[in-house]
Order: structure tokens, then sequence, then C-alpha cells
């Protein structure tokens, strides 16, 4: 015979919701009607006619997540239907927010009808007196996530069944909103038990004391000033400053002059890590990002790319760079990682470079570019193996150093070769020369800013203190540290 579940909707309130063809359908039934849970008013008010159900309740207790539940609930419908057509009816309607139905209809081995039922969405907009044009979104509470939220618009979380499904929303929707923020709980829309709970965010798992399997959470739009965090608001914000009643120096930037400020808040956020300075790290990643907003903005304006192109760029490479974690491809340590990313840089790259060395911005201060240079010459082999050859080269190079002084020319070119075997060291030992530099820059600013205080503490004029005075204080300074 063939094999035939058939799913029907019981809606979100009372009998009253029921079509009539749905009523009669199921008070016909010569068998048992399966339903995902007892506790429905519909199922309650049918049984007092005489019609028989069996529940799926207990394995919601048998499981301890509501992947397993629902894959429980298909095997046992998948398992009668070998014997009889069977009857399995739901909560509001089959194709809304109903993951056991989704699962039957991904399956092939029985014939599935979705016979329809009431909607609860039409009494839940009439209760909660919204209009779904406005925007609307519709999330499982099972299956939370504020990720793909749009707070401008309605949202309405269904299945909140209890108190754990209620906490765990909460907790995601306090990532974004704060705590007195006004939601609502919606208990069976539409019937004569209709109830509207409104609580602030931070109560909302409080509410429920017990499994409400009619409820909803409704999280009304957000105000813009509650948004500040957001990417859209920074994307409309930098527009904004853009536009032609905007800020007079941002519409005024190109991507030229924008340039300097590139570098600078890179190094401010180089010092606030060094420094870790968490507040200072946030606030300079920020700086850095919106030179990233800006240069896309005007790339907009321009009508060459936008920010969709540059995340879409960087997402697509990361995925194609990284396919031990998005493809089938194996990486047992950082070295093995290494080899893949620049195995396949120089596959995208190929076509466009002639030398292993392209590739290093030109504008790269000297120290840092000294360190990428020698990094992919090492790479094809063009390195000592042993780091004592590298200290001989430098002795070498320091004693040609000490024989061109009194020649400014040759001084020049003898102190670039020896920073040049000083930033190969490095390499060598993993340690990038800039930041190595730049702490070295910070750590004098330190000790001869406590110099200076010292003798302006003593009343004595920095111009006319001896060397030997300040070495004083600078001994001082570096036993503090």
């Amino acid at each position: 015979m063939d094999r035939t579940i058939e799913v029907i909707g019981l809606g979100a309130g009372d009998l009253s919701q029921l079509p009539l063809g749905i009523y009669r359908k199921l008070t016909r039934a010569e068998d048992a009607v399966f339903v995902r849970t007892i506790d429905h008013p519909v199922v309650k008010e049918l049984q007092n006619e005489g019609v028989v159900f069996k529940p799926f309740d207990d394995l919601y207790e048998t499981f301890n997540d509501f992947a397993a539940v629902y894959d429980g609930i298909v095997d046992r419908l998948l398992d009668e239907s070998r014997v009889r057509t069977v009857i399995y009816a739901v909560p509001g309607h089959p194709m809304l927010a109903e993951k056991t139905v989704n699962r039957l209809l991904k399956q092939e081995e029985v014939s599935v009808k979705i016979l329809g039922g009431h909607s609860y969405l039409d009494a839940l907009f009439t209760a909660l007196k919204i209009d779904p044009v406005d925007g609307f979104q519709f999330s499982d509470g099972t299956a939370f996530s504020r990720d793909r939220l749009n707070y401008r618009q309605h949202i309405i979380v269904s299945q909140v069944f209890d108190q754990m499904t209620a906490s765990n929303v909460k907790i995601e929707l306090l990532e974004d909103l704060p705590p007195d923020y006004p939601v609502s709980i919606v208990e069976a829309a539409g019937s004569e038990q209709e109830r509207l709970t409104w609580v602030r965010l931070e109560e909302l798992d409080r509410v429920f004391d017990k499994v409400h399997n009619l409820a909803s959470v409704y999280i009304p739009p957000v105000p813009e000033n509650m948004l500040q965090h957001t990417f859209s608001r920074l994307r409309e914000v930098i527009a904004a400053l853009r536009a032609p009643d905007g800020c007079p120096w941002d519409r005024a930037q190109t991507h030229e002059t924008l340039r300097q400020y590139v570098i600078e808040e890179a190094y401010e956020l180089i010092e606030a890590i060094d420094e870790q300075d968490d507040d200072g790290i946030v606030e300079e990643l920020g700086d850095l990002l919106l030179q990233v907003m800006l240069h896309s903005q005007i790339g907009k304006d321009d009508g060459y790319f936008t920010i969709d192109d540059v995340i879409r760029s960087i997402t697509e490479k990361m995925i194609h760079r990284h396919p031990h974690v998005f493809a089938n491809q194996q990486a047992r340590t950082v070295d093995d990682v290494y080899q893949t990313w620049d195995a396949l840089k120089r596959k995208e790259k190929g076509h466009q470079r002639t030398s292993v060395l392209d590739g290093v911005p030109a504008g790269l201060p000297g120290l840092a570019k000294a360190s990428k240079l020698q990094h992919k010459a090492a790479k094809v082999g063009f390195s000592w193996d042993d780091v004592q050859d590298v200290l001989a080269k430098f002795r070498e190079e320091w004693h040609e150093l000490q024989e061109a002084i009194g020649e400014h020319q040759h001084i020049e070119e003898e102190l670039g070769d020896v920073l040049f075997v000083l930033a190969n060291l490095a390499r060598y030992y993993k340690v990038n020369p800039e930041l190595a530099l730049n702490r070295t820059n910070q750590k004098f600013t330190r000790r001869f800013t406590y110099v200076e205080q010292q003798l302006k503490d003593r009343g004595k004029d920095i111009q006319t203190t001896s060397l030997e005075e300040m070495d004083v204080y600078w001994n001082q300074a570096k036993r503090g540290e």
C-alpha cells in the first residue's frame, strides 16, 4: 500500500479557530491521531468529543535537546506509516516553525500531505496591533540566535516553551538591548485565553514558571540610538558624513588624503596593544575601522566599489586560503597552515608577479620592508641555515661600518647593511624588528620623561644639566621598571 502521513494544524487557540474541514477530518478519524504535544486547547476539546490522541510528550522528557526530540517523533511516525495512513497534528500551521514537518518533507520514504490549518500569525498581529508591512521577522525560540535579527523590524519569537528557552532568548537579546527594554509574552493568541504580558527584557524568563506551549515573545522595533553598536548603523553614519549635506571635511577626503591616517591609526593601535590597554585597543580598532569605512564610502561615491565588495573579497580569500577549515584538507601544525597559505597565494597572484620579492608594499618602513624581503627570499632557500652565520655577517658589516667612519656616503651605506642584517637576525628569532624598535622607543620616551620630571621637581633646567646628573635619574627610571 501507499505509505502516507497526513499533517494538519490545530491553530494557536481553541476549537473556534479550527477550519471545518480539519475538524471533520479529526472527528472522523478511525485510528488515534498522533499529536506533537497533548498540551493544546483544541486537543482537550476534541478529546471530549471522543477523538483519541497519541502525544509525543514523553520524548521531551527522554532527550536533552530539541533536535533529538524532533528526530524521535519523525522515526515513530515513519514506523507507524508502515501499517496505516497516519494523521499527525501539530500546533498552529504545519508550515510555520514546525521542525518535525520540515524533517518529514525532506525524507523520501513516505508520502507527506500537508492538509493545512489556521496560522496564528493573523491573530498575533491583531493581538499586538502591528502591521507586518512595516517589517517583520519570525524566529524559532528553540534555535534562537541574534546574528540574523534586524532590530528595526517587528520580531516575534515562537516556541518559547519554558524558562530555559526564555532564558536563552533573553541572554541573546541582552547582547544588543538594554535590560529594561520592553518585550511582550503573547499566549494563546486569538483564543478566549489570549493574554499579553509586558515585561522588562531582564525579567523575561522569570515569567515562565511552567510550560507554555502557546507562548511567543514579541520584541518591538528598536530605536536608532540603541543600535550604535551595529554595522548597519555605522554604515549609515559614514554615508551621512559623506552626503551632500554632510561634513565638509569628510566630503573633501580622497583615498590619497587619507593615507597618512591609516598609518597613524595602525601605530596607535600597536601602542595600545603594547600597553595592554583594552579600552585603548577598542578605541584604536574603531579608528582603524573608520578608515576602512571612509575608503569604502569614497569608492561607492565614485562608483567603483562598496564596503560589500571589501567584505566579499576578504571573506572569499579567508575561505579559499583555509581549506583545512572550510574544505576537507588537514593542517596538523602552524607550519602546515603557512605552507598552504603561501601555495594558494602564489597560485592567486602568479599571473601578476614576475619576482619572488613582488608584493612587498613600497611604503613600508625600512626595517619592516627589510624583514619582509628577507622572509620572501628565505621561502625559496636564499637564507642561512644557522643563526651563527647571521651573527658572523653582522660582525663583518659592523667592521665595515667602523672603517667607513669619516665618509658620510659610505657610513650611510654601511649602516644600512648593518640594519639589514639585524632585520635578518630578528627574522630568525621570529621578532618583528619594527615592533621591537617601537617598544624601545616607548621605553626611551618613558625614561627620558622621568628624567625631565625629576629635574623639573628640583627646579633645574635640563639645558644646563650635566649628562652625569641626567644619567642618575635615567638609572632610577630603569630600576623602577
